[in-house]
């Protein structure tokens, strides 16, 4: 089974957190730690890397709505990086596609996040 994670702190309240290889039943409570952790230390604004994963499954995804809704009690949000047609394909059935914000690359997303911070 291969899985990494990486954290990487952008600002106080900026995270991303980058996710390899499968996250499934047996790898997303580390993920689910490295979330609870940056939010912990006061992160608002996380985003989700999913640009190395080659799978994920119905864990994972309650992994990611539970961050949604720590972080909304914060005021914070939580977006996705995904261009993989077959990942992003999972969240448009399970309409948590309107929930997250799903971009194409990690640039689009960190540059949202600069905008949505200034306006």
């Amino acid at each position: 089974m291969n899985f990494d994670v990486k954290t990487e702190k952008l600002s106080d309240e900026q995270f991303v957190i980058s996710l390899a290889g499968e996250v499934d039943l047996y790898t997303a409570p580390e993920f689910k730690q490295q979330l609870l952790e940056v939010i912990d230390q006061g992160g608002r604004d996380v985003i989700v890397d999913l640009s190395d994963t080659t799978f994920i499954d119905s864990t994972t995804l309650g992994v990611l709505v539970g961050g949604v809704k720590r972080l909304r009690t914060n005021e914070g949000q939580l977006s996705l990086v995904c261009s993989d047609r077959n990942i992003t394909k999972i969240f448009e059935i399970t309409g948590l596609d309107r929930v997250f914000t799903i971009h194409g690359t990690r640039d689009e997303a960190v540059a949202s996040l600069g905008s949505e911070s200034t306006a």
